[in-house]
């Protein structure tokens, strides 16, 4: 094994378990049914867009409208009836009739499909290398549902209810989705592993600020922008790494980078390196580096993008008494 394969490893096994951050995937869990997790799964990660207090607020609001059995809320839900219950919630620029609007896409698809699973496969060809033509099946599918009901005879063509379903083809890195689909399709101590149909091997990593920024300073794109064709091609380089796996570092690395900005305690796993020396890891697979001088100071570990990506062991004083502790 490389030694990118081999860091890289290490951090997704510091990270690998449900204590290792505040998340909205947390509250998918504590629901024990396939079909609630589905449901509630999309319904968080559509909304995970703003700060993380502000995401987790809004899903907590809308699940107390949905009650303790989200599937069941969704084939019976009733527009008329909950109509007055939805107003009020608000998310950004999400509205009560846009999470109206969703509901009813939602209810087409179980009493149509009986699954989000079943309903996402219907557009899938399991030979095509990613899901992109599957997400663009998905949401172009879904958006075709009448909507009436929630909108009158105007339904908005951008936000509202269409921005829970971008497409790839319109350049979108579709990020929500990608995060749904991680969370259903991968199987570990953090991703719930609700779908059974899908290979991993052919997710794409959810492309928010923190994959951008690292996967422009390893090089493992030669885009600029952010969108589809970046989020496949980083995704591409981390195939090289674990083809039959490739989002598994996704969360580990966004997590890392957020605790390394915000100045806190991040684990380390994996070889350790002696006191002062420093182990590149560009190595074939996550190039040289030229991304102008970002670093991250971590009380045992320090990470700089600059002409390289690296980690350095700083001194036994620096980090006396910073070891994560893991809680029980």
């Amino acid at each position: 094994m490389t030694q990118t394969a081999e860091r890289l490893d290490g951090l997704y096994k510091a990270f690998d378990h449900v204590t290792s951050a505040t998340d909205p995937v947390h509250i998918v869990r504590r629901f024990t049914t396939p079909e609630d997790r589905e449901i509630v799964g999309f319904c968080a990660a559509g909304l995970a867009f703003g700060r993380v207090a502000s995401v987790l607020q809004s899903i907590e609001s809308l699940l107390a409208v949905m009650g303790p059995h989200p599937a069941r809320f969704v084939r019976d839900f009733d527009p008329a009836r909950e109509r007055d219950r939805l107003a009020p919630l608000v998310h950004r620029w999400i509205r009560g009739r846009d999470l109206l609007a969703l509901l009813l896409i939602l209810q087409r698809m179980l009493r149509e499909s009986s699954s989000i699973e079943a309903f996402f496969l219907e557009g899938d060809d399991p030979s095509q290398p990613h899901v992109g033509a599957a997400l663009d099946s998905f949401s172009t599918r879904a958006l075709a549902t009448d909507l009436r009901e929630a909108y009158g005879r105007r339904v908005p063509k951008q936000r509202g209810v269409a921005y829970f379903f971008p497409r790839p083809s319109a350049g979108s890195a579709c990020k929500r989705l990608n995060l749904f689909l991680r969370w259903m399709v991968r199987r570990d101590e953090i991703d719930l592993g609700v779908w059974t149909r899908l290979s991993p091997a052919r997710l794409i990593v959810p492309l928010d600020t923190h994959v951008i920024r690292l996967g422009r300073c390893l090089r493992l794109t030669r885009y600029t922008s952010p969108g589809w064709k970046m989020a496949s091609e980083i995704t591409a380089s981390l195939r090289k790494v674990d083809a039959l796996d490739p989002v598994r570092y996704d969360f580990a690395l966004c997590l890392r980078i957020r605790q390394a900005a915000a100045g806190l305690p991040v684990p380390v796993e994996g070889p350790v390196l002696p006191q002062g020396e420093t182990e590149k890891i560009v190595g074939p697979v996550l190039g040289r580096a030229d991304f102008g001088d970002v670093e991250f100071g971590l009380p045992r570990t320090t990470i700089r993008c600059s002409r390289s990506f690296h980690l350095t062991r700083p001194s036994p004083a620096a980090s006396a008494g910073q070891a994560f502790r893991r809680k029980p």
